[in-house]
């Protein structure tokens, strides 16, 4: 029995011991401490040389963490896991997020859900435009030029369902890189699933729109608006909706029976 425990030991030693990422896994412990550091910290007064400071601090003892309230579904476009996990350990790319999902269906859980990734960049969805401060990143190992592979969206869906229980996420949280972004991102591509994820409950779709009349007044700006999307740049978001909820057309207008899918989307936000 001993002799077992010492091979045990000793592959434990080996396996650790070629970890690719054991310099960027101490960083990740080290930076982590140093916000422990600053979470543990009693809050300093705020310096003013009018405004009298309270004579002492009164700790609250209602609080807890910052809860996620997104997942942004990105796809790598780097051909490979192993570079993406390079990438994201790399201090000079200064980008990241806390899932990568291989081809294979490996899920990597590289950050912590309550801290924040750098994955989502400059965007905006309804009102929020900080995206990275409320969201979890999923990046899925795919160049955007091809289709996910079965294994891969399996472990997304169960990914998925493990965020959306554990956060209490809203079915129309769950969005992409090229809804927050239009214009700027084209990511999951139009390769991705979304009618598969909604069916699963993560994310919105339409119905049967045959029997669905569009208003006179139906104005489609604001019903993307509705939903979420930047209405600044028009053509974009027009874009990053096809992609989305019609990727086999790739128009920059909508027509009559686009309009409806459009209507009965954003029917549900």
């Amino acid at each position: 029995m001993k002799h077992l425990s010492l091979l045990f030991c000793l592959a434990l030693l080996a396996a650790c011991a070629r970890n690719p990422y054991a310099t960027s896994n101490k960083e990740y412990k080290r930076q982590v401490k140093a916000f422990a550091q600053t979470l543990r910290a009693q809050p300093a007064p705020i310096p003013a040389d009018s405004v009298p400071v309270g004579a002492w601090w009164a700790g609250t003892v209602n609080f807890n963490l910052r809860k996620p309230n997104f997942v942004v579904i990105h796809h790598t476009a780097q051909h490979a896991c192993d570079k993406t996990l390079q990438t994201f350990t790399t201090v000079a790319s200064q980008v990241s997020a806390h899932y990568v999902i291989c081809k294979d269906g490996s899920i990597h859980h590289m950050l912590n859900d309550y801290l924040r990734a750098w994955h989502a960049g400059v965007g905006k969805w309804g009102n929020v435009s900080d995206i990275n401060s409320s969201s979890i990143g999923i990046e899925l190992d795919n160049s955007g030029e091809e289709p996910f592979t079965a294994p891969q969206l399996h472990g997304l869906l169960v990914l998925l369902d493990t965020l959306k229980h554990r956060y209490n996420i809203p079915v129309s949280n769950f969005i992409g890189h090229g809804d927050i972004a239009p214009g700027r991102k084209v990511d999951p591509s139009a390769y991705f699933p979304w009618d598969r994820l909604a069916a699963n409950g993560f994310g919105q779709w339409y119905g049967d729109t045959s029997r669905v009349t569009v208003p006179e007044n139906f104005n489609s700006l604001q019903a993307l608006h509705l939903i979420g999307y930047d209405v600044k740049d028009s053509t974009a978001a027009v874009l990053a909706f096809k992609r989305h909820f019609i990727p086999q057309d790739s128009s920059r207008v909508l027509d009559d029976g686009e309009k409806k899918i459009l209507y009965d989307v954003s029917g549900k936000y």
